[in-house]
């Protein structure tokens, strides 16, 4: 089978189609031959070689996938050959063939096209879980999204209006993405700079924001204390400048808001709580199903074209959710 190979760290020279053999499912696990298969900046991450993310090289990159179900292993009760499915396979997902567990394999309801499924296991519930799980999100609150026109961003623009509504504010590294992130639903977007923090303080009337998710290490932690009212809650996702991680500031800052911090990994739910995890799946899966979510997925057409897109979004110029069609 055809597989997207990822070498050594490094950028797209290191990325390659290869012919490897098609893996095989074990105990409680499913074999998924891929439709499509979803970009995410984790996959990034893993080629510029960020620590933790990349068990060996060569790598096979790739955690979230849609399609039918090839084969079944041992004691999998669940999914049969042929559903329609999505997983959330550790690796591999950018590939004909996945293996994944089936406790993090779910079936897709009529009337939900593999082409968005496949933003769903990994993209859209990251979404889900930030906002429900991690965020405490109330219809109402006040929002402020780091990196706002990318994937994740995107989606959780699309979730906040599927789950009541509230004021969205987002930031963006690049002044031209603004655009593009008013357009997904935001209300205010601003580029990340010396004046983030009167923008975002003026934008809320001097109070702040509920809820602050950020995707970017503790690059902007001290912005993120400045804009959040009392009572409010800040969301660490990922590190996306591949950054140091910083100390996380004295209680007493936090002690003095009323504030709550927050970190968030899916791969650490995956693997320690899976059932919420597949849970989570499901609720977004049914919403799409039902019509109060909607995500506009940009189509690349074959694992060929992934490590341009993978550029794209290494250099910060991606915008909204990226999802290759494989099979």
């Amino acid at each position: 089978m055809r597989a997207l190979v990822m070498t050594a760290p490094g950028g797209s020279e290191n990325s390659e189609i290869r012919e490897i053999a098609e893996p095989r499912p074990g105990a409680g696990q499913v074999s998924v031959a891929v439709a499509y298969a979803g970009l995410n900046f984790v996959d990034v991450m893993a080629r510029r070689g960020d620590a933790g993310y990349v068990p060996a090289w060569p790598y096979l990159p790739g955690k979230e996938v849609a399609g039918t179900v090839r084969a079944i292993g041992e004691g999998v009760a669940g999914p049969a050959v042929g559903d329609r499915v999505v997983a959330a396979p550790v690796g591999g997902g950018l590939a004909e063939v996945v293996v994944a567990e089936a406790a993090l394999t779910v079936p897709v309801p009529p009337g939900v096209g593999l082409r968005q499924a496949g933003a769903v296991p990994l993209g859209l519930t990251t979404a889900m879980l930030l906002l429900t799980d991690a965020g405490r999100f109330t219809a109402g609150d006040t929002v402020l999204v780091h990196s706002a026109s990318g994937g994740i961003g995107t989606a959780i623009a699309r979730l906040v209006s599927a789950l009541g509504g509230g004021r969205l504010i987002g930031t963006v590294g690049r002044p031209e993405k603004a655009e593009e992130a008013l357009k997904a639903g935001y209300d205010a977007v601003f580029p990340r700079g010396e004046a983030l923090r009167e923008a975002v303080l003026g934008a809320t009337d001097g109070r702040g924001v509920d809820l602050l998710l950020d995707p970017l290490g503790t690059e902007a932690l001290g912005l993120d204390l400045d804009v959040t009212a009392p009572g409010g809650r800040i969301v660490l996702f990922g590190n996306a400048g591949g950054g140091t991680i910083d100390a996380l500031p004295p209680a007493g800052r936090l002690l003095a808001g009323n504030l709550t911090l927050t970190g968030f990994s899916h791969r650490g739910l995956a693997a320690g709580a899976p059932a919420k995890v597949a849970r989570a799946i499901r609720r977004v899966l049914d919403l799409l199903a039902d019509g109060r979510l909607d995500l506009p997925v940009t189509e690349i057409p074959g694992l060929a074209e992934v490590p341009a897109a993978h550029d794209l979004m290494a250099e910060g110029a991606g915008v909204g959710k990226y999802v290759v069609r494989v099979g």
